[in-house]
């Protein structure tokens, strides 16, 4: 046991956030005391994403913020960054400690000496030999858990260095994600957010076997009957895996919740077989159709990226247009980044930097309009809020099951509590406003 102290900096997906909770936990078990980031510290834990050159640059920013605290701080960068470029991160004066994927859950073993050498060690294997799963899930003043349910990608997008960052897809075993569901309910968890690299691939990777000896349906089934959880939460799901099968379930629960989120990437087939999407943008107008059919009032949010490679003029507004039909209500919006060792940074036709941030700003208008347009068809309604904290204005804030955010006076509800919302009036920044309709039980 020590009485050192440790902060961490999360980079990336809520799968980080999930990871880096629990490697806190497992420092905690052994004394460490967890303080706020911006506080002097013995330990920094920085945890990395790969997905963009600004996420790497970012690293190396917070890493001086850092030393900029405490400069005799054992500095340790761990996760997807660490994992394809462990040299270059050991290269970064202050860093001590670099740890790839098949390491990272291991690093209260590392911390044995924490004096500075001036030289980092870092441990990243074959990523190809990573084939462990490591149950993760966040857990802190938060209302709702992100609890990570599969690991790794086996889709090799032309785009994409997570199954280089992380292998080949993994999951766990069902019977592990509902014991963790259940232990995470009777903490006080009200929603639990199913979290991975590739989510509905799920069931695949158990024994070392690539077929699915289980599929993600089978999953959700097994969740539906957690009862010390109120609400489950897909985080994403790919179009191809997303089964009417799946969407009839989620609309037929009690516990799981109408919000979809389901990357898109490009709306024009042209893109997406350069791409090396495993779907046309046919299939994904089918789900976005299959599910407001049964679920009217389901929130779908897309993932899109643009500028990539050979993206011309004529094939971004061909995707803007079909995104602009499309039943969806909000937009996250990238901009490519080439990214080493990927099949499209080598590609032809390499977009300007100028050219990919107007394109972004066009397709993120068009995402506030989407989002105003689905509030706005939901004023009028009643639908369940789980409230989580106060705001500056001094209100309380929530999300509804079909994640709409809605703003209340701080002394018309208590946080952690689901409570039935009457949607009122759009605030002048397009957020919902709301009552508590106590005649009417959800």
């Amino acid at each position: 046991m020590t009485n050192r102290s440790a902060a961490y900096y999360t980079l990336g997906c809520k799968l980080n956030f999930a990871e880096t909770s629990t490697i806190s936990r497992q420092l905690a078990e052994r004394g460490y005391r967890s303080v706020d980031f911006e506080e002097r510290a013995d330990v920094y834990v920085i945890n990395t994403c790969s997905v963009t050159e600004h996420a790497n640059r970012k690293c190396r920013n917070i890493i001086n913020r850092a030393l900029a605290i405490n400069p005799e701080a054992f500095i340790v960068v761990l996760g997807c960054y660490a994992q394809l470029k462990p040299g270059e991160i050991a290269g970064m004066e202050g860093v001590d400690l670099v740890l790839g994927a098949g390491e990272k859950f291991k690093l209260a073993d590392h911390l044995q000496d924490l004096s500075k050498k001036g030289q980092a060690a870092y441990h990243a294997c074959d990523i190809q030999r990573v084939d462990s799963f490591y149950e993760s899930f966040s857990l802190s003043e938060r209302t709702r858990s992100f609890l990570k349910i599969q690991d790794g990608c086996d889709y090799n997008c032309s785009f994409c260095t997570i199954p280089l960052a992380r292998g080949k897809s993994r999951s766990n075993r069902i019977e592990n994600v509902v014991k963790s569901a259940r232990q995470l309910g009777r903490k006080g968890v009200r929603e639990i957010v199913l979290t991975g690299i590739n989510t509905g691939d799920f069931g695949k990777g158990l024994h070392g076997g690539r077929q699915r000896e289980i599929t993600f349906l089978d999953l959700i089934r097994e969740l539906e009957k957690v009862e010390e959880v109120e609400r489950f939460r897909i985080s994403s799901i790919e179009p191809n895996l997303l089964s009417k099968e799946i969407i009839d379930t989620v609309a037929a629960s009690k516990r799981f919740v109408p919000h979809f989120h389901i990357p898109l990437q490009s709306g024009s087939n042209k893109i997406l077989r350069a791409m090396r999407r495993r779907y046309l943008r046919e299939l994904y107008a089918g789900r976005v159709t299959q599910i407001k059919k049964i679920l009217p009032h389901a929130c779908i949010g897309v993932d899109v990226i643009t500028g990539f490679p050979g993206e011309s003029e004529e094939d971004f507004l061909e995707s803007y247009h079909f995104i602009r039909e499309l039943d969806v209500s909000y937009l996250h919006v990238f901009s490519y980044s080439s990214r080493p060792n990927t099949p499209a940074a080598a590609m032809p036709g390499q977009v300007s930097a100028a050219i990919k941030n107007e394109r972004s700003t066009i397709l993120r208008s068009l995402s506030e309009k989407k989002l105003r347009q689905f509030y706005s068809r939901q004023l009028g309604s009643t639908r369940p809020v789980l409230f989580e904290g106060k705001t500056e204005a001094g209100m309380i804030s929530g999300y509804s099951d079909n994640y709409i955010k809605v703003l209340l006076p701080e002394e018309d509800a208590v946080k952690n509590q689901i409570l039935p919302v009457r949607f009122s009036e759009l605030s002048p920044e397009g957020l919902m406003l709301g009552k508590i309709h106590e005649a009417v039980t959800l």
